[in-house]
């Protein structure tokens, strides 16, 4: 999930730990043509609220999703500079013997996301480190080839998919297109000193074949076998095509043709969203900014995927946000025209960690009574104020405006923004509370005069009225 580059369109959040990174923006946004990707697109923007899950052996030892198998020299990726590299990769392939998810319960994660007021899903079906989380025939590296191979529930991906679709979430499949763990990729004949295929394709074009061949096969069988999926979350920017003004001086093209790609799994699910992350053109149907918020409102369709924690995975006693912390990150992603895709990552036993299913509980009880100035909305030109943040319904008749409370103040009895001027005798009422409150206009600035029975411990205020 992480690369170098950091660009100056986008803004850290505040709350993002240090280990995170942040994708760069693509140069430029192609919409869709097919109507029925446009379709799927627009139900997608009226969601609003994902959750994306990193599971896999990663989870065993508790450590950073795949990258510690990669010998780059970055604050993120922690591994021990006194072991010796390859016999900690044959360590790390060696996990696979143990994963043993005992206790998989993806109707508790699906759960915990419909509780927490999430629409859709993204699941890692593989990671970088190649482990494969569904039945894939293309290798023995997956999970349904060790030790939870008896298990009912042995094929994971089905049952996470299952799960999701009966509590009526947009099913989405993040695959990782590098795989560190095929000797296709990365050759035992070469060392591997970082994320790219150890060897010039050019000079190998036949073992690049095989690699493609390989990647189109396990997208197969994910399309065509299980079930309806939505989205198809593609990571792993760095294998794409080369620009042609760059071809004359790179060593490693790393082209596995996506057209052909996106052919195959739309004949296999029409109208479905491809994510190819960071590769900008027409199999880039959303943006995906990493651990940030982008500074400025966005016109075209983007999604925020963020950490609740300060890694994808599961580490044992990781920081998570509040949260009210994430709930301001929701009301400012939704007023810039972006999506949150919140991750979270199950133990290796198979569970959410308590303290992940309470945190979610906490962001549901906010959207149960807020949600409508969340799900369904679209852009104000006006859409911020300050610490207030404006959305409207997809009609234009409805305008919300979501105040941000910051923690430990004391409940404010009025509230003043300008522009967004409410109808002459346009009733505004309290989300919070189901009732009207009053309010008065000056030239151009709006105060709300607030009840008095609101609690302190309140995240956000929402107010509802109609704009002239």
């Amino acid at each position: 999930m992480k690369i170098k580059t950091v660009c100056c369109w986008l803004l850290f959040a505040p709350f993002v730990g240090n280990a995170q990174l942040v994708h760069e923006k693509s140069k430029v946004y192609v919409w869709p043509e097919d109507a029925l990707v446009r379709q799927k697109l627009e139900m997608w923007r009226d969601l609003k609220f994902g959750m994306i899950i990193h599971w896999g052996l990663y989870a065993i030892p508790g450590i950073v999703e795949s990258w510690t198998l990669c010998s780059e020299d970055e604050d993120w990726i922690p591994r021990d500079s006194t072991a010796d590299y390859t016999a900690y990769k044959q360590w790390y392939w060696n996990l696979s013997k143990e994963f043993n998810p005992v206790k998989f319960n993806p109707e508790q994660w699906a759960l915990a996301g419909k509780a927490a007021g999430m629409k859709y899903l993204v699941f890692t079906t593989k990671h970088h480190d190649g482990f494969c989380l569904f039945d894939s025939k293309e290798t023995d590296f997956t999970i349904v080839r060790g030790p939870f191979a008896n298990n009912p529930k042995a094929d994971a991906a089905k049952y996470v998919f299952q799960a999701f679709r009966e509590q009526n979430f947009m099913i989405g499949a993040y695959f990782s297109k590098p795989d560190w763990h095929s000797q296709d990729y990365w050759w035992p004949r070469y060392a591997t000193p970082n994320r790219h295929n150890n060897y010039d394709v050019r000079k190998h074009p036949w073992k690049w074949e095989q690699f493609k061949q390989y990647t189109y096969n396990q997208l197969s069988e994910l399309m065509y076998n299980y079930g309806a999926i939505d989205i198809l979350w593609l990571d792993g920017s760095w294998v794409r095509p080369v620009p042609p003004e760059e071809q004359s001086s790179c060593r490693w093209p790393q082209d596995i043709d996506i057209p052909k790609i996106a052919a195959m799994a739309r004949d296999a699910q029409p109208g479905l969203l491809i994510v190819d992350r960071m590769v900008y053109g027409p199999y880039e149907n959303y943006q995906t900014p990493e651990q940030s918020i982008p500074a400025v409102q966005l016109d075209y369709p983007w999604e925020t995927c963020m950490t609740l924690g300060r890694d994808w995975g599961y580490v044992p006693n990781q920081p998570f946000k509040s949260a009210r912390q994430v709930i301001h990150a929701l009301v400012e992603i939704v007023a810039k025209g972006g999506s949150l895709l919140l991750g979270v990552g199950p133990d290796a036993e198979g569970l959410l960690p308590e303290e992940v299913v309470e945190r979610l509980k906490e962001i549901g009880k906010w959207m149960n009574k807020n949600g409508t100035a969340i799900y369904n909305t679209r852009t104000l030109a006006h859409y911020r104020d300050a610490d207030i943040w404006f959305t409207r319904d997809k009609a234009g008749k409805k305008v919300y405006a979501i105040v941000c409370l910051p923690e430990n103040t004391t409940m404010l009895t009025t509230v003043s923004w300008k522009g967004n001027k409410p109808a002459k005798g346009a009733a505004m009422r309290c989300l919070e509370t189901g009732k009207s409150v009053k309010w008065k206009s000056t030239d151009n600035e709006t105060t709300v005069f607030l009840p008095n029975n609101l609690s302190s411990e309140l995240s956000a205020l929402v107010l509802c009225f109609t704009i002239q």
